[in-house]
């Protein structure tokens, strides 16, 4: 009986296999981490940018002609004459633009799709909403799964092809747009 029983599970092992892949994520010696369509992952996002750029031109341009006539023909003196004429151009620009930013936030994401590759396409948003301002934070990308920590989060320097939106609306972001007159007037001049 007991070889019986030896023999079916020897069977039934040989024709139902476990996929490695499959059964990858279901460790007995670690987490569980994000790896199906669906899964929540939480995205931290640490960015920073600096730009700077710094132009200057100077351009000049000068001429001179000059002509001048002038005798005598024995005790007679012939009328004299001078010609002058001249030009100059000078030029000078400057510009500099200096930009900076930082965002450090948390999002939650979940996983859109599982690419051929094993990668994961994660789409996430958050929006906050504080006295009547709303701020709404929008991260997408693509995430390899040896990146998703054990506790199921990625920094956001770690997905590829990321597209981070970081938009604001409410009474700061009106005050900070220039008015309809304005606007008006810069469409003229």
């Amino acid at each position: 009986m007991k070889k019986l029983i030896l023999i079916i599970a020897l069977l039934a092992a040989a024709v139902f296999p476990q996929e490695m892949r499959k059964n990858a994520a279901y460790s007995l010696f670690s987490d569980e981490k994000a790896s199906r369509v669906g899964d929540a992952i939480t995205i931290i996002v640490v960015e920073s940018a600096l730009a700077t750029n710094n132009a200057e031109t100077k351009s000049g341009r000068e001429t001179n002609l000059g002509f001048d006539l002038s005798g005598q023909l024995d005790q007679t003196k012939l009328p004299s004459g001078s010609l002058d004429l001249g030009s100059g151009n000078d030029f000078k620009g400057s510009g500099s633009t200096k930009t900076s930013g930082v965002i450090q936030t948390k999002i939650s994401a979940t996983i859109d799709s599982v690419l051929a590759n094993g990668n994961l396409l994660i789409r996430g948003s958050k929006k906050i909403t504080i006295n009547g301002e709303e701020q709404l934070i929008s991260i997408k990308g693509i995430v390899r799964t040896s990146d998703v920590r054990a506790d199921n989060s990625v920094l956001s320097y770690n997905i590829s092809d990321a597209e981070i939106t970081f938009e604001g609306s409410g009474i700061v972001s009106d005050v900070q747009s220039p008015g309809l007159l304005t606007k008006f007037l810069r469409m003229l001049f």
